[in-house]
C-alpha cells in the first residue's frame, strides 16, 4: 500500500494516512524518543514495545485507556521516529486490536511535548486523549467526557520532584508547577491529558510553533494547557490509584511485578509449556513454546515465548523472546531478544567461618 506524503509543518513532521471525520474519540500517543535511558534493550525496539508481564507497554497502555473513557476510541495516532516498517506494523495491530484504526505520524526533531502532538495534527478533532508511552496506571475512575479539559494525576510523597497541579475549592486546576522547592500540591501530573475540543488544542499548540514560544528550549504542552486555562477553559483532575514507570530498566522490572500482582488471579502461563523437573512460583508470564529445565521460576518473572531456561534461579525478571539461559541466578534483570547467556557452575572449597558475598 503507498500513501501520500503530507507536510505538516517546517518538514518536521510527516502523516502518512487519510484525513477522518471530526467526530470521534481519538488517542495521540508520543513516542519517538530514543529511550536512552533504557540502553542496550532500545537499541534495536523503541521502549513502548518492550513486553511487561507478556505485553508491550504502548499495549498496555492503550487497554488501560480503554477501560477507563466511556466511549469507544476511534482511532489511535502513533507519533514516532524512524523506526521502520515491523514497528509501525505492530502499532497498527495494537490500535485494532481495541476496534480502533491505527495512524502512524512521524516527529524527525525532538522540538518538544506540544511539537509532538502537533505532528499529529489530523487527528486533533473531535475528543482527544494525550498519553506518553513511558507510563503505565491502574484507575478506578469512569472519565466524564463533557469536561473541558482533564489531567490525570497521582498523589506522590514527594511533590517537588514533579511537575504538579494547583487546584482551587471547586476542584478546578489554576496553576501548573514544575518541581515546586515548597509545597503547592501532592498531585503529580502523570502524563496523559483529555481534551474535549481537539482543534482548539491544535490551534493553540500551532500558536506556541508560530511564536517561537519555548520553555527550557522546547515547546512543552504545558505552556499550551496555561494559555488555555487564561481563556477560560477548565481543567480537572482525575486521579489514579496507581501510577507505574517505565522509564529505566529498575522501573520497569518494578512495572512488571507490579502488573504481575494485578493479574495473579489470571492464568498467565502458556498451556505448552514444557516443565521438568523444575518450579513455578506464581505470579508469573510465561509466553508460548517455552522450555524450562531443573531451574526455579518466580515471583514475578516474565518469559517471552520460545526461550529456554536449565538449572536457572529466576526472580522478579524480564526475559524476552527467543532466549536461552544457562546456569544463571538472576534477580531484578532484564534480558532482551535473541540472547543466549550460559555460564559455568562455581566449584567451590570453603572452610568453616567463611563468609562469601
Amino acid at each position: 500500500m503507498s500513501f501520500d506524503i503530507i507536510s505538516i509543518f517546517a518538514s518536521a513532521c510527516i502523516d502518512i494516512s487519510p484525513v477522518k471525520s471530526i467526530y470521534s474519540m481519538n488517542i495521540i500517543i508520543p513516542m519517538a524518543g530514543k529511550g536512552k535511558r533504557m540502553r542496550p534493550h532500545t537499541l534495536t525496539i523503541p521502549k513502548p514495545l518492550i513486553p511487561v508481564a507478556g505485553k508491550s507497554i504502548v499495549q498496555r497502555l492503550v487497554e488501560e485507556i480503554g477501560k477507563v473513557v466511556t466511549e469507544n476510541i476511534d482511532e489511535i495516532g502513533f507519533v514516532i521516529g524512524n523506526f521502520g516498517p515491523e514497528v509501525e506494523s505492530r502499532l497498527i495491530a495494537i490500535a485494532e486490536e481495541i476496534g480502533a484504526k491505527g495512524k502512524i505520524f512521524y516527529q524527525h526533531d525532538p522540538l518538544g511535548t506540544a511539537h509532538a502532538i502537533l505532528c499529529a495534527a489530523e487527528s486533533l478533532d473531535g475528543k482527544v486523549i494525550v498519553a506518553y508511552a513511558d507510563t503505565l496506571f491502574k484507575a478506578d475512575f469512569s472519565m466524564d467526557d463533557s469536561r473541558d479539559g482533564i489531567i490525570w494525576v497521582n498523589k506522590v510523597e514527594n511533590p517537588n520532584s514533579f511537575g504538579v497541579v494547583e487546584l482551587n475549592s471547586s476542584g478546578n486546576i489554576i496553576a501548573f508547577h514544575e518541581k515546586p522547592s515548597e509545597f503547592i500540591s501532592d498531585k503529580a501530573i502523570i502524563g496523559i491529558y483529555y481534551f474535549k475540543d481537539g482543534a482548539y488544542l491544535k490551534n493553540e499548540l500551532q500558536y506556541l510553533i508560530d511564536k517561537g514560544i519555548k520553555t527550557g528550549g522546547e515547546y512543552g504542552i504545558t505552556d499550551a494547557l496555561q494559555n488555555m486555562m487564561n481563556k477560560g477553559t477548565a481543567f480537572f483532575v482525575d486521579s489514579v490509584t496507581e501510577w507505574l514507570d517505565c522509564g529505566n530498566k529498575d522501573a520497569t522490572v518494578y512495572t512488571n511485578q507490579r502488573i504481575l500482582e494485578h493479574h495473579r488471579d489470571e492464568s498467565l502461563i502458556s498451556d505448552d509449556l514444557e516443565l521438568n523437573n523444575s518450579m513455578i512460583i506464581e505470579p508469573c508470564f510465561i509466553g508460548p513454546d517455552v522450555k524450562i529445565d531443573n531451574s526455579v521460576i518466580g515471583p514475578h518473572v516474565s518469559i517471552s515465548k520460545g526461550c529456554t531456561i536449565k538449572k536457572s534461579i529466576i526472580r522478579n525478571s524480564i526475559i524476552q523472546a527467543h532466549s536461552t539461559l544457562i546456569n544463571l541466578n538472576l534477580d531484578n534483570s532484564m534480558v532482551g531478544n535473541h540472547v543466549q547467556v550460559e555460564r559455568k557452575p562455581e566449584d567451590l572449597s570453603v572452610g568453616d567461618y567463611n563468609t562469601l558475598k
